[in-house]
């Protein structure tokens, strides 16, 4: 597949073997018009026609290409301490299978990322969706700090060349500045979630980012809109919500320039 442009939109593939009807194409994504679904792919490419359910974005090195200048062409923001402790998070990118990692939370099959639910007995934020991550040690970067949670969390380990991009700092009403990496992980990596932090961990097709209808809401106890992100049956909320609406804005979208640091946490994610 030809690489897109910088920025560009992150246009879904389909799995070729369940399609009908495939023709070649000329122009490249984003000139073509009609629908997001099957239809007009990147310049060169098989354009199919097949039943939407199984639309998804192939996890290919155009797809790392794409997403990583996206991140490179946007402009990073980033927060002071001021006080606050700091930590990262990873979005690892991984494939997956709509049949094998079907799950509760959005639909797999294709280029997916990880997200966890926190372990039930947890003393704060317990059975909440989460990135895998945590506080930065002292000594260590944020990316060192990224790859050891990784590690420690699921049983992923990954180097410094697995880096996809950078997406903005998010400061949270519990005292951290939250710094996320993208990085590129294997296929299928075998996952061992550590049972103390991380109750389940799932593989979210990135195709679920882009059908997702994020909303904001109002809340009495904040002057901040509230992102409500619907993935599957479950709502995720900032700061992960956050992340990941960054990731469909900037990263898939190609929306450089759009910020999140602003989007407000419910109520029960303060402490």
């Amino acid at each position: 597949m030809a690489p897109f442009a910088s920025p560009s939109r992150v246009g879904p593939q389909v799995d070729a073997d369940r399609c009908r009807s495939v023709e070649r194409l000329g122009e490249p994504w984003g000139n073509q018009p009609g629908p997001d679904g099957c239809g007009p792919r990147a310049g060169g490419h098989a354009a199919t026609i097949c039943d939407p359910i199984f639309v998804v974005i192939r996890f290919d090195d155009s797809l790392r290409a794409a997403i990583s200048a996206n991140l490179e062409a946007h402009e990073r923001r980033e927060h002071p301490l001021d006080g606050r402790r700091h930590a990262a998070v990873a979005v690892v990118l991984v494939d997956s299978h709509p049949e094998r990692d079907r799950g509760t939370v959005g639909a797999a099959g294709g280029a997916a990322f990880l997200l966890c639910q926190r372990a039930l007995r947890m003393t704060r934020h317990a059975g909440q969706w989460a990135l895998p991550g945590g506080r930065i040690d002292a000594g260590e970067t944020v990316l060192e700090a990224a790859l050891r949670e990784l590690d420690e969390e699921l049983g992923v380990r990954l180097g410094p060349a697995s880096v996809v991009g950078w997406l903005d700092d998010y400061p949270t009403r519990s005292g951290y500045v939250i710094t996320p990496v993208v990085l590129w992980g294997e296929a299928n990596p075998a996952l061992k979630p550590a049972r103390d932090e991380v109750f389940a961990v799932y593989r979210v097709g990135l195709q679920g980012l882009l059908d997702a209808a994020p909303r904001f809401i109002s809340i009495p106890d904040s002057d901040r809109r509230v992102l409500q992100f619907p993935l599957g049956s479950q709502l995720i909320h900032a700061p992960t919500g956050a992340v990941l609406f960054q990731l469909r804005q900037v990263g898939l979208l190609g929306r450089l320039g759009e910020r999140v640091d602003e989007i407000g946490e419910p109520v029960f994610a303060w402490s």
